[in-house]
């Protein structure tokens, strides 16, 4: 039996091995995907932790994890208790006829200049009683479909608890041996040296990027966008902040999805002064977050071009749920990686043929 054989049997056997492990690890993807995320973005935390106290990794781990408790999971919990109270007072608003559609469709119509009802009636929308009953509709069945699974949630807590659990267990072992399993996962990869640890540098760079970039200006102005909105007293304002901080992963029009139409509806309602306001906050405060506080967390050679954080992450969400949130950019920062070092192996290779040729009489 020749030796290239046993090679492949082995390499067959490796790839066995592997992919009946992702199998059986594959209930629990979301919170290992999660407590990866954790260890990425805490790990500058832990290495400082680390310098402190270089002789106690469990106890610096045990740390970093309790800040992440503190920092992330206790708020999130909070938030998500406040935010299910609001939406089943807002379906109850609308089931018992407090929030009026009707009513908020009549408003506009009315306070819309001669010019634009006649242009309306032109084109077939002056009458606009279908269109509210449709909209009621659809806005009274949403709500529904997020009470239903407000309840699936509730009936299924213990499975939650548990990939909690599971998350936070793997998150302990990932900040305290982060360096070491990275090296061994670099170490196991086969490829050329040089194309391993440039691979290994220019994935972790755009992943620990985009993540940290992604997260925190969508926190920032979903928090923005919500305080705006209680200010002026605009109704449900814990849940525009949530839709407006998930909506600012679509570059450019994220955010301008929500408070935009809530603009237009105060002009046509008569409250001009809170109109102009949530304008100039929408434009000048929450949309100017991107511009400045992005670059900075993500930097300019790291962050990838929008239209590719658009389709990456709608192409995740698709596909893997509220995780692709996450999955989708690292499969586009692996993508770009890839082929940023072919590239660039590419341009070097070929720049001595180049020269040749030109030196040439």
């Amino acid at each position: 039996m020749s030796r290239r054989f046993e090679d492949r049997m082995f390499l067959a056997l490796i790839a066995g091995a592997t992919l009946l492990f992702l199998w059986l690890i594959a209930t629990f993807f979301d919170a290992i995907l999660w407590a990866v995320v954790a260890a990425i973005i805490f790990a500058p935390l832990q290495r400082a932790l680390m310098r402190w106290r270089p002789d106690h990794p469990n106890s610096m781990a045990v740390l970093s994890l309790l800040t992440l408790i503190a920092v992330v999971i206790i708020p999130l919990m909070i938030l998500s208790s406040f935010l299910l109270q609001e939406a089943a007072l807002l379906y109850q608003g609308i089931q018992t006829g407090k929030i009026d559609f009707t009513q908020y469709f009549d408003q506009i119509r009315h306070a819309l200049p001669r010019w634009a009802r006649l242009q309306l009636n032109r084109v077939g929308w002056g009458n606009l009683d279908g269109v509210r009953e449709q909209l009621g509709s659809l806005l009274s069945s949403s709500f529904q479909t997020l009470a239903a699974h407000a309840l699936s949630l509730g009936q299924r807590a213990a499975s939650f608890l548990l990939s909690l659990t599971v998350m936070l267990y793997l998150s302990y072992f990932m900040m305290r041996d982060g360096p070491r399993l990275s090296s061994m996962v670099i170490g196991a990869v086969p490829l050329h040296p040089a194309r391993r640890v440039a691979l290994a540098e220019k994935f972790a760079a755009v992943v620990r990027a985009t993540i940290k970039g992604n997260m925190v200006v969508a926190v920032v102005q979903g928090a923005l966008g919500g305080a705006i909105f209680w200010a002026l007293g605009i109704g449900g304002a814990l849940l525009w902040g949530v839709l407006m901080a998930f909506l600012s992963l679509i570059p450019a029009v994220g955010t301008g999805l929500v408070w935009v139409p809530v603009a237009i509806y105060l002009f046509a309602s008569g409250a001009v002064v809170k109109g102009g306001i949530l304008v100039f906050c929408g434009f000048f405060v929450i949309g100017l977050v991107d511009n400045f506080l992005r670059p900075i967390l993500v930097g300019r050679d790291t962050r990838m071009p929008d239209y590719m954080v658009l389709i990456s992450t709608l192409g995740g969400l698709e596909l893997f749920g509220m995780s692709g949130l996450i999955v989708g950019p690292v499969i586009a920062a692996f993508f770009l990686s890839v082929w940023e070092i072919f590239i660039t192996d590419r341009a070097r290779l070929s720049a001595p043929a180049v020269r040749e040729e030109e030196v040439k009489p």
